[in-house]
């Protein structure tokens, strides 16, 4: 006999068709009109974390065929995207733990001829925690070993975590 019991996954389900996150990063690139443009939302959950959901447009590579490459995407001490995102600071680590540790190192995007869509849950941080800082995605992937910061490249996009009403 099937065990109807609500599990995580029929939650995270619901939480992503309501589509009602507690915040919100709307993504841009320093250049208006190319580049990374797209949303990062932040759900409550029941379960006491955080549902993320990426969906990101632009990403490089979208005019060659059958191109994929992955694409970090963390969130950064500053929500300021301005002048190149130069003041978006360091990743997000309250815990003051080495990269790929910290509280904003999110696992990278797979990006298909410039498109990529992702779905995670984290209990390394609460919305209040993240609210004012920023989403960045970076030209490559991050190697989850170099120091302090994964060798991730270029921040190519950026976006303020809000609160979304």
């Amino acid at each position: 006999m099937p065990n109807y019991e609500m599990t995580p996954e029929m939650a995270f389900t619901g939480l992503l068709i309501q589509n009602h996150p507690g915040a919100i990063a709307w993504i841009n690139s320093d250049t208006p009109g190319s580049g990374p443009s797209g949303t990062v939302k932040f759900y409550h959950t029941i379960y006491g974390g955080i549902l993320v959901e990426a969906q990101i447009f632009g990403l490089p590579n979208i005019d060659v065929p059958d191109a994929s490459n992955f694409y970090a995407m963390h969130i950064h001490e500053s929500g300021d995207c301005s002048e190149h995102f130069s003041h978006t600071g360091l990743h997000y680590n309250p815990g003051n733990t080495i990269h790929p540790n910290h509280a904003g190192d999110m696992p990278p995007l797979l990006g298909n001829q410039g498109y990529a869509f992702s779905v995670f849950y984290d209990k390394r941080f609460s919305l209040p925690d993240i609210v004012g800082k920023s989403v960045i995605i970076h030209e490559k992937p991050d190697d989850f070993t170099s120091q302090p910061a994964g060798n991730a490249g270029n921040k190519i996009g950026c976006g303020k975590i809000e609160w979304f009403v």
